[in-house]
């Protein structure tokens, strides 16, 4: 039994290593034992309000797929994140580096908007399992109380961050919350 998980376990790192989506990229600013500081650079998003996960969801990903003005598919990024704007919950697909202002397809949908995410500075604290609302408010009060702790004001809602599919064992998964914060110099 072991060994048919093993070799199981094997399969999926493989698997999950030869088909890699391009990834949001920042640059580490800091790091301790609870978080690491880093700092994102302008970049482009997808997003939509979110009435319940699987419908944003498909919303999002119906665009990546070809509803859009120009019938593009467009390769799926991580992380896909969700976050509190205007007291509404929106879920965000990044943009593959490629694109820009000039060559992003409208979207066909008007549920979904296209928007420039300014850069900023985030502390970020990463956990596996499920990205349940049990395991993410769990980490989001270990953030937030370290980051109080360490005098670091928060100038958002709560980022939550989730890289893989949902055919990932939940021990192999990456989560991550996040705060945008303001960096001291």
């Amino acid at each position: 039994m072991k060994k048919i998980l093993s070799i199981i376990i094997f399969n999926l790192i493989i698997t999950s290593n030869s088909m890699a989506t391009e990834q949001l990229k920042y640059e580490t600013i800091d790091v301790n034992e609870v978080y690491e500081i880093r700092k994102y650079f302008d970049r482009l998003v997808i997003e939509t309000e979110t009435s319940n996960q699987n419908s944003s969801f498909r919303k999002l990903f119906n665009y990546i797929s070809g509803s859009n003005e120009k019938n593009q598919e467009i390769k799926m990024t991580a992380p896909v994140t969700q976050i509190e704007k205007n007291g509404n919950m929106t879920m965000q697909f990044y943009l593959p580096s490629e694109f820009d202002e000039n060559n992003t397809p409208s979207p066909s949908n008007s549920e979904v908007k296209v928007l420039n995410m300014k850069g900023g500075y985030f502390a970020a604290i990463t956990y596996s399992g499920r990205a349940s609302d049990k395991n993410f408010f769990k980490h989001k009060e270990i953030l937030e109380n370290q980051l109080n702790e360490d005098e670091i004001t928060i100038l958002s809602p709560p980022i939550r961050a989730t890289y893989n599919s949902p055919f990932t064992l939940p021990m192999l998964r990456r989560n991550e919350v996040m705060f945008e914060i303001e960096r001291k110099i």
